[in-house]
């Protein structure tokens, strides 16, 4: 596989997982005990860290794409073992 193929597969994963990440550890106001701002939504973050979530997100996309990679090297699972649809003979 050439590295353009593999930052860009890379890239890939790392744009899923800062969905993933994102949810986690997120804490409101409310929880947070910390005074709204009058028109802030209820579920807004009390404290957004931009570069915790990106290290969060890096380690998660470094483990799925090792993954991803074994799994390209070593053949563990193929296109034929995800077909559902078509019947055995």
């Amino acid at each position: 596989m050439r590295w353009t193929s593999i930052l860009a597969i890379y890239l890939l994963f790392w744009a899923l997982s800062v969905f993933l990440v994102l949810p986690f550890g997120v804490r409101t106001h409310e929880e947070a005990g910390a005074e709204r701002i009058p028109g802030q939504a209820d579920s807004a973050p009390h404290q957004f860290s931009i570069g915790r979530l990106a290290l969060r997100t890096t380690i998660v996309s470094a483990i799925l794409f090792t993954l991803y990679y074994a799994n390209y090297v070593n053949g563990w699972i193929g296109p034929a073992d995800l077909d559902f649809f078509t019947p055995e003979s």
